[in-house]
């Protein structure tokens, strides 16, 4: 089996972030030292990734400087421009979807931080999507989805939340309009239709989505 391609969404404006993403794009924002969406990188090289795209909007430019075509990392990197305003994560995956050639690929969400090995594994036969979740943060007690038997279930008598982190089959996004798109409709369509499995991921992970989670990533609390 081929490699998969794979997505790092890096196109949000990170308004909740402010000031720091004034001039940085949330992406490059230092996690222990190194730029956040790097250490999504190094991962995904690791874990076998050779072609990632990236979509950009608000500071790409930053972002093409500083990781330029991705070399140093293993990887070729393919930069999807999405113009001033960013087309939410769904939209951003129909806008590159040429780029995954018909093929199972994975998306990451570049504003969260995780001890995950990337990649996911690829949708199952029958399948649109396998969706990794994690326990509740404290920010998002009601979680996302329920989870039984590895199927996501739209309801549940445990609720966990999306990690940003999932593989799809094209024929997921295949036929969407461009322009700007919500993932959660998209994957709920699939879902109540029985297409998507899921896994529960309990290592550490933290979505770094304000200054004060950035802050206790950095000094070790998750």
């Amino acid at each position: 089996m081929k490699a998969l391609r794979a997505m790092v969404l890096a196109a949000g404006r990170g308004t909740r972030m402010r000031p720091l993403t004034n001039s940085t794009p949330k992406p490059l924002l230092l996690v222990r030292g190194r730029p956040l969406i790097e250490w999504h990188l190094q991962r995904l090289a690791a874990g076998g990734i050779r072609e990632v795209a990236i979509n950009t909007s608000w500071l790409g430019e930053q972002l093409i400087a500083t990781l330029g075509d991705g070399a140093r990392f293993g990887l070729k990197l393919h930069w999807f421009d999405e113009g001033p305003e960013p087309l939410e994560a769904a939209g951003g995956i129909v806008n590159a979807l040429p780029f995954f050639r018909d093929e199972p690929f994975v998306v990451v969400n570049g504003d969260v931080h995780s001890d995950y090995a990337l990649p996911p594994p690829a949708p199952a036969a029958g399948r649109l999507a396998h969706v990794v979740l994690v326990p509740n943060p404290a920010e998002h007690a009601r979680g996302d989805f329920g989870l039984e038997c590895g199927e996501l279930r739209l309801t549940g008598p445990a609720r966990f939340t999306f990690a940003g982190i999932a593989s799809y089959q094209p024929r997921l996004f295949a036929g969407l309009a461009a322009g700007v798109r919500a993932w959660k409709p998209v994957i709920d369509r699939a879902l109540a239709a029985g297409l998507v499995s899921g896994e529960l991921y309990e290592g550490p992970w933290t979505d770094v989505g304000t200054v004060e989670r950035l802050t206790a990533v950095n000094s070790g609390v998750r």
